[in-house]
């Protein structure tokens, strides 16, 4: 007959990282770190310096298997796109646009209402309310699954979208036919976002690293056999591409694959934060922010870095067109530009579900979405006559604003109300802890 204490422990558990042993890093690690943070008699430098270590090393083996298991996951999208921009560039914008205009909705989607099981796994986990981690993530997997089925709706009329919105008949055709093929994933990010963000608020990633990287191998096989072997591809090939959707897709196809890093450190961001406040630990939460936006803001700047030194090439990797090519290579530093607001901003979202400011954020991402980025992209592009340029300056506007918001809040935040907000959160959700699949035997 098992006690109380191990039916309350996480569902999947490291032994690593059990709070009751003497050898568990983490809850070890952050009590000295809020412990050295909170000693005025130590030298201030030697102070930082040792807390800067010691959050480093809580710090790296989060971020770098989650940031792992995103490129991955990235590369899986960013792979299909090369296999299409092989068949022509009809093909390449078609592919680019079922998967940034209407499959990215989904995976936004999924992703944003899977960050309440991160948020309060992660404040549970760093409380100890094991209990309450199953709970949470079946409540998850069930709102997201029924959150699957008017998404479903919008893939099955995405032809009727694209050709509402102005898009050529050839390509939104063609980006309707790649999205039908994707109708089954929805109900796959449904089950996994849940699964994956319950396992990181734990600090358990190497799973999902696992999974990422096998199905990588199966994802490359399928479409090197469909492209190459059947002759399965998008129908139609135009002799004018549509240049300026393709510098786009190309250059977002980049971006999407740096900005994978940054949201690796999102979640790393978010676990970080959101056991350090369930833990009762402000100083850690506050010094964990600065460290982490740090740490991303570094690697961004070496990132564009990279894509400026390339500009001129990068393009090749998607499609063999010159112009295509020249076209990209204008809007590079525009994307290095990006780049470096993606070192921040994504992070800054991590910190905010660390802390549950899901819909604080909610509303500074549309907000700067659609009342600065699109109109300011749309008068650049098509008034000043600007095209892609214009078109990816106000993605560059819409981003850096919400930047500049998230800094100036996060600066502002009390972390010991957050403490205390996030000490009532868990006593909430504690008082409805019965799970929804209730085993009675």
């Amino acid at each position: 007959m098992e006690s109380q204490d191990e039916l309350h422990r996480p569902i999947l558990q490291s032994t690593q990282l059990q709070p009751e042993s003497t050898s568990s890093p983490p809850y070890e690690s952050s009590s000295e770190l809020e412990k050295i943070l909170s000693n005025t008699q130590l030298p201030f430098f030697k102070r930082i310096r040792l807390a800067t270590w010691i959050e480093l090393k809580l710090l790296f083996p989060l971020a770098g298997p989650a940031v792992f298991v995103y490129l991955i996951n990235n590369a899986m999208s960013m792979s299909t796109r090369i296999f299409a921009g092989q068949l022509g560039n009809l093909e390449l914008a078609a592919a680019s646009l079922g998967n940034q205009g209407i499959q990215l909705f989904a995976y936004g989607l999924m992703l944003g209402m899977g960050s309440a099981v991160e948020t309060l796994c992660g404040q549970a986990f760093g409380a100890h309310k094991y209990e309450m981690l199953g709970i949470y993530l079946q409540r998850a997997t069930i709102v997201l699954t029924l959150a699957g089925i008017p998404v479903t709706v919008i893939y099955v009329l995405s032809k009727e979208i694209l050709l509402l919105l102005g898009e050529s008949s050839a390509v939104a055709t063609d980006a309707a036919v790649f999205v039908y093929g994707l109708i089954p994933q929805i109900f796959a990010y449904a089950v996994n976002f849940p699964i994956q963000k319950f396992l990181q608020s734990q600090s358990i990633v190497a799973p999902s690293a696992y999974i990422s990287t096998a199905t990588l191998g199966v994802h490359l096989l399928l479409s090197w056999v469909a492209v190459y072997k059947i002759g399965l591809g998008l129908i139609g090939l135009l002799e004018n591409p549509e240049l300026a959707l393709d510098a786009l897709s190309v250059c977002l196809a980049i971006n999407g694959l740096m900005f994978m890093v940054s949201v690796g450190f999102n979640a790393a961001a978010s676990v970080r934060v959101g056991n350090e406040l369930g833990a009762g630990n402000p100083k850690s939460a506050a010094f964990s922010v600065v460290i982490v936006n740090l740490v991303s803001f570094v690697i961004a700047v070496v990132e564009a870095m990279v894509v400026l030194s390339l500009r001129h090439v990068i393009s090749y990797a998607f499609t063999s067109g010159e112009t295509v090519a020249n076209a990209v290579s204008d809007l590079c530093p525009l994307l290095a530009v990006t780049l470096l607001l993606n070192g921040v901003q994504p992070v800054l979202s991590g910190v905010a579900v660390g802390c549950g400011w899901q819909a604080f954020v909610a509303y500074v991402n549309v907000g700067c979405y659609y009342v600065v980025g699109i109109p300011l992209g749309a008068v650049l592009g098509f008034k000043f006559g600007l095209g892609a340029k214009g078109i990816w300056s106000g993605m560059i506007g819409g981003t850096m604003m919400q930047t500049i918001i998230l800094i100036w809040v996060t600066y502002r935040a009390d972390w010991n109300k957050e403490v205390e907000k996030a000490r009532k959160r868990l006593d909430k959700w504690e008082d409805t802890k019965e799970p929804l699949l209730n085993n009675d035997s």
